[in-house]
């Protein structure tokens, strides 16, 4: 665990040799980490970063998953719905349309955007960020683009939607009969790869990757 460090003495050295938790803003040394360990705040035991082995590597394989699973996980059905002698086959994409079309246009494009939109941007914005740093190209794009990433981190709403969709599978239960589709294992192994992908790619070695402090972060 680094050591506290007092404001008006943390004040006279270098900002790249402080550190401040984000959540309880106490500020202290940067310590030198070795692979496998990681930093925790000593007031609040809050993980202020890590040092992982094969950062890079490992989250590029996670997000070509992620964006493999994209495609299946917004446009093959979830399930499928037999009531009254009819059936219907529902996706993601068809829901949009489906809200755009009854007349509710702005719920139409803010369910586009947190559930396909975005989530697709932050994909794309964390593969142009780690090939920046496995190709030794073009860091100050992949600074751009790491930033981007991080003002839409919040806005991406996968697990609300899935939420919404297991809801109406439970309240749709009694009154018919609902048929899974393989669309809804698309979007469950999406939210848990991009889930994973959070863990393993670690913001601490990718800031400094991408400013030239380390020039291992895959390794």
């Amino acid at each position: 665990m680094p050591d506290p460090v007092d404001t008006l003495e943390g004040s006279d050295l270098p900002l790249d040799e402080l550190v401040a938790c984000h959540e309880c803003d106490l500020l202290m040394r940067k310590p030198e980490l070795v692979r496998g360990e990681k930093a925790q705040c000593p007031r609040c035991g809050y993980e202020l970063y890590a040092h992982r082995h094969n950062v890079v590597e490992r989250s590029l394989a996670l997000v070509l998953a992620a964006l493999l699973l994209y495609v299946p996980a917004n446009f093959l059905p979830i399930m499928q719905l037999n009531l009254l002698g009819q059936s219907s086959q529902d996706t993601v994409w068809t829901g949009v349309v489906g809200l755009f079309d009854t007349g509710m246009q702005g719920v139409a494009v803010v369910v586009f955007l947190c559930s396909m939109g975005i989530p697709l941007l932050k994909l794309l914005c964390q593969l142009a960020v780690l090939l920046s740093i496995r190709w030794n190209i073009g860091r100050s794009y992949g600074l751009l683009f790491y930033r981007i990433y991080h003002h839409l981190k919040d806005w991406g709403m996968l697990e609300v939607y899935l939420m919404g969709v297991l809801v109406a599978i439970v309240k749709l239960a009694d009154m018919a009969s609902i048929t899974v589709g393989l669309g809804l294992a698309c979007f469950v192994s999406l939210l848990m790869v991009q889930v994973l992908l959070e863990v393993v790619m670690s913001p601490h070695q990718i800031w400094e990757a991408l400013s030239g402090e380390d020039a291992h972060a895959g390794d």
